[in-house]
C-alpha cells in the first residue's frame, strides 16, 4: 500500500510502533510518525494535518492466547480510529477490512457483498472481531465519515515481511503440514489488493464494501499447485472435519504445545469463495493471473529461507503416507478420509 500511494505522488505519513517491522517501508520517502492504534492521544497526534487515510493495522492470529489482544486491535483499535478520523474531518478513509467480515460461503459455494454475516457461531474470535469492527466502522460513515471498505480474500505475493496470510505457503515448503481437512479459500495477489485499495479511495462509494478477491481453490487444489510450483510434496493424509477438530480438541487438553488448535480447524474447514464482480464492475479493478501469485509467493520464501527449506525432507513422512494408505481402504469409517498422493 504505502509504495502503491508512493508511486501515485501522495506524501506518505506512515504510523509504526516500537516493534515494528519496517523492511518493506525503509527506502520510501516517508515521514514515519510513532502511535499505537490503542492510543487516542497518539492518533490524533497522527492524523494532525492528514487529508487520507488508509487504515490497514490488524491482527490475524487464531491462537486463544491472542483472542482478546484481536479483539482490542481489530475492533476497539479500529473505531478508535475512525472516531478521531471523524473528528479531524479528514476527506477520505479506505478500511482494510476482511471477508471473514462477510463470513464463508456455503459449502461449494461462493458469497458476495450482499451476504448476510452468520459466522458468529462458528466461534473464531478473528471472524467475530472483523466482522464487529466493520459494523462500527459502517456506522461511523453513517454518521458522516467518507469511509470506503474493501475485504480482501488471502493475500498472497512477495514482501510478507509480518509472516501473514503467506504463512500457510512457508508450512508447505517447511513440511509443517501433514495433514489437511475439507475447504477452500480465495487467494489474490498483494499489488492486486494495493491497487485495489487506490480505486477504492477514487472510486468507491462512501458507506460500501467492495470484495478483493481473485481465484477460488479448494485446499487440494491449492497443496497440488503450490507442489508443482516448489518440487515439496503435498500433504499425504486428509481428515473430515468432524475428525480433524477431535484430534484438535485432544491435542488441546494434552501435554506441551499442539500443533494446531479447533478454531484453526474449524476456520480451514470453512468455504472462504467469494464473486468479485462489485469490485471490477464499480471500481474499475482487474486482477492478474492467479498462477503468477502462487509463483511469485513460492519464489520470495525460497530466495529467503531456500537452503533451509532445501535441508529439510521434500517428501512427506513416512508414517503420515502409511496413514493415509491405511486410511484409504476404510471409505468413510469413523468420518475419515485418507487420501495418499502419487510422488
Amino acid at each position: 500500500m504505502a509504495r502503491a500511494l508512493a508511486r501515485r505522488g501522495d506524501e506518505l505519513r506512515l504510523v509504526v510502533r516500537e516493534d515494528s517491522i519496517t523492511d518493506g517501508i525503509h527506502e520510501l520517502d516517508h515521514e514515519p510518525v510513532k502511535c499505537d492504534i490503542l492510543d487516542r492521544r497518539s492518533i490524533r497526534r497522527a492524523l494532525s494535518g492528514v487529508d487520507r487515510v488508509f487504515h490497514c493495522a490488524g491482527l490475524t492470529s487464531l491462537r486463544a492466547r491472542d483472542d482478546e489482544r484481536v479483539f482490542e486491535i481489530n475492533t476497539v483499535g479500529t473505531r478508535t480510529l475512525l472516531e478521531e478520523c471523524l473528528r479531524a474531518e479528514v476527506e477520505r478513509v479506505v478500511y482494510t477490512s476482511s471477508v471473514a467480515a462477510i463470513g464463508p460461503a456455503s459449502p461449494g459455494g461462493t458469497a458476495d457483498e450482499s451476504q448476510v454475516f452468520t459466522a458468529g457461531g462458528l466461534a473464531i474470535p478473528y471472524v467475530n472481531s472483523k466482522h464487529e469492527a466493520e459494523v462500527e466502522a459502517l456506522r461511523l460513515a453513517a454518521h458522516g465519515l467518507p469511509l470506503v471498505c474493501v475485504n480482501p480474500t488471502f493475500v498472497f505475493g512477495r514482501g510478507d515481511h509480518h509472516g501473514g496470510s503467506t504463512s500457510i505457503v512457508r508450512r508447505f515448503l517447511m513440511g509443517q503440514i501433514p495433514v489437511y481437512t475439507d475447504g477452500a479459500l480465495n487467494v489474490v495477489d498483494v499489488e492486486d489488493v494495493a491497487a485495489g485499495h487506490l480505486l477504492a479511495d477514487q472510486k468507491g462509494e462512501v458507506g460500501e464494501r467492495y470484495i478483493l478477491g481473485n481465484r477460488n481453490y479448494t485446499w487440494d487444489r491449492l497443496f497440488a499447485d503450490l507442489a508443482r510450483v516448489s518440487g515439496f510434496e503435498p500433504p499425504p493424509l486428509k481428515l473430515s472435519p468432524q475428525f480433524a477438530t477431535r484430534m484438535a480438541d485432544v491435542l488441546q487438553h494434552g501435554p506441551g504445545h499442539p500443533p494446531v488448535s479447533s478454531v484453526e480447524v474449524r476456520s480451514a474447514s470453512q468455504w472462504w469463495t467469494y464473486r468479485n464482480t462489485k469490485a471490477k464492475r464499480e471500481l474499475g479493478w482487474s486482477t492478474s493471473p492467479h498462477e503468477d501469485t502462487i509463483e511469485a509467493t513460492v519464489g520470495w520464501y525460497l530466495e529467503r529461507e531456500g537452503d533451509t527449506m532445501a535441508r529439510g525432507r521434500r517428501s512427506q513422512p513416512l508414517q503420515y503416507k502409511v496413514a493415509a494408505r491405511a486410511l484409504s481402504t476404510i471409505e468413510g469409517a469413523a468420518g475419515l478420509v485418507g487420501r495418499l498422493r502419487p510422488r
